[in-house]
Formats: C-alpha cells, sequence, structure tokens
C-alpha cells in the first residue's frame, strides 16, 4: 500500500469511492471536484493499492493550529486493513495543525474513538437558513 498526495490521474478512483458512499458532491462535477481535493489549504491523500485508488482523505487546514477532515472513504473490499487510520495520519501529518475536527456519522463512532480525541456537538449549516 502506497499513501501518496492527490493528483488529477487520481480523480476517477476518488470520485469512485465517493459515488460507492452515496457522495454526489464532487462526483457531479468533476472539474470542480478537481479544484476542491487540491485547493489553497487542501491536503489530499490517497491510498494506492496495485495501481487503484482504494481510499482517500480530504483535510482542510491554517497550516499552524486547525485542521477540518472533509471526507475519508475506503473501498469496501480494503476496509479492516489500517487503510483509513493510515490516511488520516498521513494527512494530519501533511497539515501541520496541532488538531483536527470532523463531523462523523454514527455508524463511524468505533473508527473515530480509537483516536486520541475528545467528542464535541457539531452541526452542517446550509445556504438559506434562517
Amino acid at each position: 500500500m502506497e499513501y501518496v498526495a492527490f493528483s488529477e490521474l487520481h480523480l476517477p478512483g476518488v470520485l469512485r469511492l465517493c459515488e460507492a458512499e452515496g457522495w454526489p458532491s464532487l462526483p457531479d462535477d468533476p472539474a470542480r471536484a478537481a479544484r476542491a481535493l487540491t485547493g489553497p489549504g487542501v491536503i489530499t491523500v490517497v491510498a494506492i493499492d496495485d495501481g487503484d485508488v482504494v481510499g482517500f482523505a480530504r483535510m482542510l487546514t491554517d497550516g499552524e493550529s486547525q485542521a477540518y477532515l472533509c471526507e475519508m472513504a475506503v473501498a469496501t473490499a480494503a476496509r479492516g486493513h489500517g487503510i483509513g487510520r493510515k490516511l488520516i495520519e498521513h494527512a494530519f501529518a501533511r497539515s501541520g495543525a496541532q488538531r483536527v475536527d470532523l463531523l462523523a456519522l454514527e455508524e463511524s463512532d468505533d473508527f473515530y474513538r480509537a483516536f486520541r480525541h475528545r467528542t464535541m456537538p457539531g452541526y452542517r449549516i446550509y445556504p438559506g437558513c434562517a
């Protein structure tokens, strides 16, 4: 397994993972996805196994103290081998941050609780909310 910085060659694999998770935002517009995965302050790491993208993590960072894990996905067939943990560790190390915040679904609680952490409530706000 190899963990490398995202390049546009990895885009089809990342979009396949997003589609498999039911996440439409990136696959809906591949050009926008490429910009989102490589923008200023963005760290995107991909896991490559035998030439195939089997996982990715995208993190936003100020490069000093704070980072935010936007997405992390591992192909279903590749889960349970520590790939998700390694993706987060590699992205965190590249971020320069001292801490990472994230939102998580209940079904991923056990995974994230395995990291040293502090649990806090969170919100996702959308445009047009009163």
